[in-house]
């Protein structure tokens, strides 16, 4: 059973384990070698405890465990991380994060999301109905610059 719950500050070390391991293994098939071992260890960004104490996080909790999470802006309108522990993959647990995304963003009024992708999540997205605005090279504060996609989503109110 997959529940999903609000992520807490005490969540983030957690959170950014599940992201490091991610970024090695789900990253790994588009970007360099060197690439992920510069991303992979960069730490945590000061900002993801401002996302969470703002509310813009979700967890997916699977046997007790933290299986995946994903972090929105609420300020900027801005999909910040959705990351899948590569061990629960294709157990639809992204997509149902990704939706609960979009209802928190409707509770605030946000009409529209957007995104950076990383490449090998570009399909994922699109799945999901973001369209792919341009690519373009996200600056990484770890100082990489890495290849991505602008994509963004037009959300339908009921």
């Amino acid at each position: 059973m997959i529940a999903l719950r609000p992520a807490l500050p005490l969540d983030i070390d957690a959170l950014w384990a599940l992201r490091t391991l991610a970024v090695r293994i789900s990253c790994a098939t588009h970007y360099s070698a060197e690439q992920v071992a510069v991303w992979s260890a960069s730490p945590v960004p000061a900002g993801y405890a401002d996302l969470l104490a703002a509310g813009g996080g979700i967890v997916a909790v699977h046997d007790g465990v933290i299986a995946s999470y994903a972090m929105l802006d609420l300020d900027q309108h801005e999909v910040d991380a959705v990351f899948v522990d590569p061990a629960q993959g294709g157990l639809g647990i992204g997509k149902r994060l990704l939706a609960a995304l979009e209802d928190l963003a409707r509770e605030h009024g946000i009409e529209r999301l957007h995104l950076s992708a990383s490449l090998n999540a570009v399909p994922f997205y699109q799945a999901a109905g973001f369209v792919a605005l341009r690519e373009e090279a996200y600056a990484h504060p770890s100082g990489l610059m890495l290849a991505s996609v602008a994509m963004e989503k037009i959300l339908p109110f009921s």
